[in-house]
């Protein structure tokens, strides 16, 4: 086979004396054939030197005395069962079955559970940054003593512990099953870039935490006497917003929106949509949905810390009755254009190459052209190098 490369083509070398330049000398030649063939072990040190010095993370199954220099010096050294005691010390990883499956399994099996980590710490960054930054501008800049609230307990906008509770129990429950989400494992080495990761939750959790204070706004205008008559309630046919009902009102929005953002988050650089959740994880954010919802329509009229609170499903018109229904309306039109935003921040990271989440794919440094090359790992979110 002309892609074979023989032991004549390749110079022989001291282990204890490698040359710092043959990845600039044979990196090219190595990597451009197929295998090499009846090399010494002094050609497998060889081989892996030089790619390491290409930049590439490299591994080596071996199961002999000669093969221990390779197998110590790869970045994985893989020790294939019934190997000597030598290559077995030397190893990184000792195969206890027979052939090579167990590897690819092992690969397949840590990069699912490396795409499952990078879903949970997104989302994890995602829902705090909401929460933090909602609750600090809501309590300087949308405060209810402002639009006329005479309540001491209803100065500022805040969640009783009770609601805080319920959104945290929720959330954590959900956020277990992430365990058991479907994902797709990368053809890639995968490895951290956190400034892409942090990016990727911070403006996931921009647009949810504009999405609530804009909501906020919206309820403090249909509670003020003053306002009311030019508030969004009034010019869609629903009545004066009572003082309860803005605290819950805002909880059921909080709540449903991180259970979205979920949803926004384990796809990365892409949609939502395209790429179905677990069985499991679907079903733990249906029911925590479920349980948020039905909580914060027939919350009995009650004042948890002090606040008064009041559940949704409750008035005198239809329309009023439907105020979950008009939450859930909002989160979802709200959810769509956080995806949206998050796609459209992963083409201006991969378009200009912003914290290398283009150039830094598998186990190698590229240069952005040739990365354009590789479509399987340019998205962040789905082929990492995170």
């Amino acid at each position: 086979d002309a892609n074979i490369l023989t032991v004549d083509k390749l110079p022989s070398v001291d282990v204890n004396n490698m040359p710092k330049d043959l990845g600039d000398t044979y990196g090219s030649m190595m990597l451009s054939v197929g295998g090499f063939a009846q090399v010494f072990p002094e050609h497998k040190f060889l081989i892996i030197e030089t790619f390491r010095q290409c930049g590439y993370t490299c591994a080596m199954t071996g199961d002999g005395v000669n093969d221990a220099p390779a197998l110590k010096r790869a970045d994985v050294g893989i020790a294939v069962h019934g190997a000597t005691d030598a290559a077995r010390a030397a190893a990184d990883m000792v195969l206890t079955d027979p052939g090579l499956s167990v590897v690819v399994d092992a690969m397949y099996v840590s990069r699912q559970v490396f795409q499952r980590m990078l879903t949970f710490l997104t989302y994890r960054i995602s829902a705090t940054l909401q929460l933090v930054c909602f609750f600090f501008i809501a309590c300087f800049a949308l405060r209810p003593r402002d639009y006329g609230s005479d309540d001491d307990e209803f100065q500022f906008f805040y969640l009783p512990v009770l609601m805080f509770m319920l959104i945290t129990l929720l959330n954590d429950g959900c956020l277990m099953t992430i365990g058991y989400d479907k994902v797709v494992p990368s053809k890639l080495p995968q490895r951290w870039n956190m400034p892409v990761v942090f990016t990727s939750a911070i403006i996931l959790s921009i647009v949810a935490c504009a999405s609530s204070l804009l909501l906020l706004w919206i309820a403090l205008e249909a509670y003020s006497d003053e306002t009311y008559e030019g508030s969004l309630f009034h010019k869609v046919g629903l009545s004066k917003l009572e003082q309860g009902k803005i605290v819950t009102l805002l909880y059921l929005k909080i709540s449903i929106s991180d259970f979205l953002t979920l949803f926004s988050s384990r796809t990365g650089g892409r949609f939502f949509f395209t790429m179905a959740p677990g069985v499991v994880l679907l079903i733990g954010a249906l029911i925590s949905l479920l349980i948020s919802t039905f909580a914060a329509a027939f919350w009995q009229e009650s004042r948890p810390d002090g606040l008064l609170t009041t559940g949704l499903a409750y008035g005198e018109k239809v329309a009023d009755r439907l105020l979950p229904l008009w939450v859930w309306i909002y989160c979802i039109f709200w959810w769509f254009v956080q995806d949206v935003v998050k796609v459209l921040s992963f083409m201006v990271m991969e378009t200009f190459d912003i914290f290398g989440c283009v150039s830094k794919l598998g186990g190698r440094k590229f240069s952005p052209e040739e990365a354009s090359k590789n479509p399987e790992g340019v998205s962040v979110g789905n082929e990492p190098i995170v």
